[in-house]
């Protein structure tokens, strides 16, 4: 039967990359010391002549010496900075190698290709195990190297899916300890890849272990069934060559944004190296497709939609016809990297519609502003940088070109000029896209109105027709094409998105972004009751929900029409701000006791920003500053010179705008609270939001946007929550019932009593598995007493069958359900039994067998609450409080020993001594493997008995003291027998054949030990373990050693494998020193 193992997983995923086309080569076989060796040493990463063949073969038509100094170069990056590095190559990679040479009389400047992206099948692709890099006095081998024409782009670190601390996690942390040791390596990295077998992640050089993402589907047609294992759906997926080229040459992008150091002032550029997820690559590989099919070009594609629309009962883009000019919409949930998205799409239509003009439409100024940053801080990827327009002038300007470009522009500058109802033609060009964020919005209708025309004295003297934008940017760009992005769903009798974009190309909605864990779920909690609002302000809110369409900044003087004005005047109350100011600061810090993250204020006008701003700083003045670097809390917002000093204050410029978003996305800087109207709430991405005030009258898709802002993922946060005080529950109903009329899955938004509901469920279920045990002098009870009963319980809970386990599962997910609940009052009637609960849990954390915890005892969801509830001036000990004497010596002293053994709580006594006992014999197995290996087996015999009634509580107690007192007695074995640590491990693998000692006696087989170990450490060289060859030397000599002192011929086999064991063993310990 097929061991389960690790090398099992790396032996599965070397034969899924065969079957795809890979060459697999053992990295011995390539190592310096090979019998045709391909690396001079055995820090050289790449396979130098693999690449000279593939650019030489790639480059006939440049001089061979010109196409070596390309290798050269690329072989020679090699700073102090890894991401600068990464960054230079992958750039050669894409672009080719620069270089010069002379031809006849000129000096020419050309590029020397790395990889043919036109025919991807005709690189050479590796996969490698078994290669062994040393750098900086480093020895590491990586799992699983995916070779591209020599260079390794590819890394897997591959874990045991039998270990239960084998994890996925610790596979990342794998990397990264790789990263520190052979930093070469990862000069040439392109993915990152995670695994034990079963799931499985792919992520860049600068991922943090959350960014990392599965692969969902082996062919971008069909997503994987639930059963699938992952690995394989990733290999599959993202490893087959058509798709792994299409994608580092398309889907990885190195994002630069500035920020000023806090200290010197001085502006800096910060790298991050993003990468695509899997419903990102396929969506934008059928946009391309898609908006080539529009606009008439003729080109092959074979790439599909992850997630067709005809499997939402939607019409799809591809059913339209050619050269329509409409490409279509794609619909990723907000949260989902739409932004990204855009951005990969655009970096590949420019390649694929021979240099286009690129035009990025949004409807508001800041929209405008947020989107053009994304697009300019991926410039490289885009070949060129974004361009944005400050005028209806220089837009004419911009588009007015023979090719290329990428223009933003906000829709209504395709504003005519002088009351005409036709836009100026700016190019009749057919390879021009035009790319609209937000695409369901009325403004991009083709409808015609009467509009008013005014004399100077606003009289009216006519009137004229005006249309829709989307018919003057007809005018203007006729035969362009247009596609759409979307973070909310087109309404199904919305009319005028389809007639200027198309169906839909590609769907990912809610439900699919939480279950792949790129978004949380958000939660609803009204605290309308909590604050003041009249029932005329009820009324007017309803009637004014009626006639709000969108509200801009510029359009203060239609909301006056609309009963703005009087409905802002009752919400703006002074006694109501006051009320709402105090109700935000007490919620907020309560929230704050749970878990730490940042939350926006939505106001209904720049007034009620300002004057909520000044409430709040009267409650907590420590939270304001002048300075633009510091304080808690800042409102965002524009003003104009008839606003007045008190609103003049808030004002903030573009770039000061810039600066505050980085402090609000920086986790670590102290602005935890902005006070916003209309910015920020579409398009800005801060994970450590979590949540959200709403105190401004909103519905429909500006609803759905605003709230997506805390549906970010950021370390552990379970949720994001909208808390409600002008009463947007209605309109959330109306808004989620429009998403599923629209075809949408998932919930946007759960109520707040559903996360009530399942801590209280979640409370139950920990409460039932301790019936029986009395904690409720908990509370009460001094510190040293809250520790006894800690310990108590988890001698309680260790006496039930699988108790442990389902302790810890249950209470972390009471944990996660509390953190999603706080601060309703449920939450406090029950905050310290939960941190009672979680301090058990954390105890039973703490000695799980082999040490492999994560390094929080506590959920840091929760940490807060179970710091405060055993909190204390006093510095009790654990030992004190179980009634010990604290160990004033080695671990396992006999003092020690008896102190266990007297220990009241025989249970947790097994539980420590299982966890001690587990943890030496594997600390002295890098040594000894035999006596080791002899300690384990007594240790899990002894468990055994215990676990089938064999041996009672005390018996099981003595039987594990008596392990403890062989470890000290093996311990102390060498000194006494003149044998150093080494000699004595080949010692103890001789002296299992009771035959040979009888025949040799000890001082022989000491002799033999001696003379072995000197022997088999003078020859290890490095990776000699996985060499045959050198292998096969060192069973020569221990053979001959073995002859030499007459040791039994019929028991020198055993013998040997012995010692090669214990020799392999070593090898690790040797190359360390």
């Amino acid at each position: 039967m097929a061991k389960l193992c690790e090398s099992a997983i790396e032996e599965m995923a070397i034969a899924e990359l065969q079957s795809l086309g890979y060459t697999y080569i053992s990295g011995v076989d390539l190592a310096p010391d090979a019998l045709n060796p391909e690396r001079n040493s055995y820090g050289d990463v790449l396979l130098m002549g693999r690449l000279q063949a593939a650019m030489t073969k790639l480059n006939p038509t440049i001089p061979a010496d010109a196409v070596q100094g390309a290798v050269r170069k690329l072989s020679r990056i090699a700073t102090s900075n890894m991401l600068a590095d990464n960054e230079e190559f992958h750039k050669m990679l894409v672009d080719g190698v620069p270089v010069e040479y002379r031809k006849g009389s000129d000096i020419k400047g050309d590029y020397v290709r790395v990889v043919d992206f036109d025919s991807p099948l005709e690189n050479e692709f590796l996969v490698v195990n078994q290669y062994t890099i040393v750098q900086n006095n480093n020895n590491k081998r990586p799992d699983v190297l995916l070779f591209i024409n020599g260079i390794p782009l590819v890394i897997f670190e591959l874990k045991n899916p039998a270990d239960e601390n084998a994890t996925c996690h610790k596979a990342y942390d794998q990397l990264q300890a790789y990263k520190l040791a052979i930093p070469g390596l990862f000069t040439y990295n392109e993915i990152c890849v995670i695994s034990d077998g079963l799931e499985a992640k792919a992520g860049s050089l600068t991922a943090s272990y959350s960014r990392f993402s599965t692969w969902k589907t082996k062919d971008g047609i069909k997503e994987a069934a639930k059963f699938d294992d992952e690995l394989s759906t990733l290999i599959y997926g993202l490893c087959n060559p058509v798709t792994l080229i299409d994608y580092i040459q398309n889907f990885v992008t190195y994002e630069k944004t500035q920020a000023d150091d806090k200290v010197t002032h001085i502006v800096k550029v910060e790298t991050v190296k993003k990468i695509a997820a899997y419903h990102q690559y396929y969506a934008v590989n059928k946009a391309v497709e898609q908006t080539i099919r529009a606009s008439g070009y003729s080109n092959k594609s074979t790439m599909m939609v992850q997630d067709d629309p005809l499997s939402y009962g939607l019409p799809a883009a591809s059913d339209q016809a050619k050269g329509d000019r409409k490409a279509g919409v794609i619909w990723h949930t907000q949260g989902s990297g739409k932004s990204l998205s855009m951005v990969f799409y655009t970096g590949k239509i420019v390649r694929a519609l021979n240099n286009p003009t690129i035009v990025v439409i949004t409807d508001r100024n800041d929209l405008d502003d947020q989107l053009f940053d994304t697009f300019a801080d991926n410039s490289d990827l885009l070949r060129q940088p974004p361009r944005q327009a400050q005028s209806c002038e220089d837009l004419k300007t911009l588009l007015k070109v023979a090719s290329g470009g990428i223009v933003f522009t906000t829709i209504q500058k395709f504003i005519p000029d002088n009351d005409q109802s036709v836009y100026e033609l700016l190019s009749s060009r057919d390879n021009i896209v035009v790319i609209a964020d937000e695409a369901h919005r009325t403004q991009y209708g083709f409808n015609a109105k009467l509009r008013d025309i005014k004399d100077e004295n606003k009289q009216v003297i006519g009137q004229r027709i005006a249309y829709g934008f989307a018919k003057y940017l007809r005018d203007a760009l006729p035969n362009a094409t247009f596609i759409g992005f979307t973070g909310t769903p087109v309404e199904k009798q919305d009319a005028n998105t389809p007639a200027v974009f198309g169906n839909y190309i590609d769907i990912y909605d809610i439900a699919q972004a939480v279950e792949d864990k790129v978004t949380v779920r958000i939660y609803y909690e009204s605290r309308l009751a909590k604050v003041n609002l009249t029932e005329e302000g009820k009324k007017l809110i309803e009637q004014f929900d009626a006639e709000l369409d969108d509200i801009g900044e510029v359009d203060e003087a239609k909301a006056a029409k609309l009963k703005w004005a009087k409905l802002e005047a009752i919400v703006g109350n002074k006694d109501r701000i006051a009320t709402l100011a105090n109700d935000i600061v007490t919620h907020f810090e309560e929230r704050e006791q749970v878990f730490e993250g940042k939350a926006m204020i939505v106001a209904m006008s720049r007034r009620i920003a300002a004057d909520l701003y000044d409430e709040i700083v009267n409650l907590r003045p420590e939270w304001h500053s002048d300075d633009l670097d510091k304080g808690v809390l800042k409102v965002i917002m524009t003003t104009s010179s008839s606003d007045g000093p008190k609103l003049q204050k808030h004002h903030t410029t573009k770039a000061q705008r810039k600066a505050l978003a980085q402090r609000l996305k920086d986790e670590d800087d102290p602005l935890k609270l902005v006070i916003v109207r209309d910015m920020w709430l579409t398009g800005f991405d801060a994970p450590c939001l979590n949540t959200m005030y709403i105190d401004k009258p909103m519905k429909d898709h500006n609803l759905m946007q605003a709230i997506a802002r805390v549906n970010r993922v950021f370390k552990d946060k379970p949720g994001g929550l909208i808390v409600d005080y002008i009463g947007i529950a209605t309109n959330l109903k109306k808004a989620l019932g429009f998403y599923a009329e629209s075809g949408g899955k998932g919930v946007p938004a759960e109520t707040h009593d559903k996360a009530v509901d399942i801590m209280l469920e979640k409370l139950e279920v920990v409460r039932q598995l301790l019936h029986g045990f009395d904690y409720s002098g908990f509370f009460d009870a001094a510190v040293k007493d809250k520790l006894s009963l800690i310990l108590r319980a988890e001698d309680f809970i260790l006496n039930i069958e699988d108790g442990k386990s389902r302790f810890i599962k249950e209470v972390t997910l009471l944990g996660q359900a509390y953190a999603l609940a706080k601060p309703d009052q449920a939450t406090m009637e029950n905050a310290e039994e939960i941190a009672f609960f979680q301090a058990v849990k954390a105890r039973l954390a703490k000695f799980e067998t082999g040490g492999a915890g994560n390094g929080n005892g506590y959920d840091t969801v929760i940490k807060n609450i179970v710091d405060s509830a055993i909190a204390s001036d006093q510095v009790i000990d654990i030992f004190s409080a179980a009634g010990m004497e604290k160990p004033e010596l080695s671990i396992l002293s006999e003092e020690f020993l008896k102190e266990i053994q007297g220990m009241k709580y025989k249970n947790v006594a097994i539980e420590l001594l299982k966890k001690i006992l587990n943890d030496e014999i594997k600390l002295r197995s890098k040594h000894n493997l035999t006596k080791s290996k002899s300690l384990m087996d007594m240790l899990n015999a002894a468990i055994r008995r215990y676990q089938n009634n064999l041996l009672t509580t005390a018996e099981i107690i003595e039987e594990l003291i008596r392990i403890a007192q062989e470890i000290n007695k093996a311990d102390k074995r060498g000194e006494e027998m003149g044998l150093s640590e080494d000699e004595l491990a080949f010692y103890d693998a001789l002296e299992t054949n009771d035959s040979a000692v009888k025949v040799l006696g000890n001082d022989q087989l000491r002799a033999i030990a001696r003379e072995i170990a000197d022997k088999v450490k003078k020859n290890a060289t490095i990776d000699w373990t996985i060499k045959e060859s050198v292998r096969a030397r060192l069973r020569v000599i221990v053979r001959r050693t073995l002859n030499k002192y007459g040791y039994p011929p019929d028991k020198q086999p055993a013998a040997i494998e012995l010692v090669m064991k214990q020799a392999e063993n070593l090898a690790d310990v040797w190359s360390m020193a």
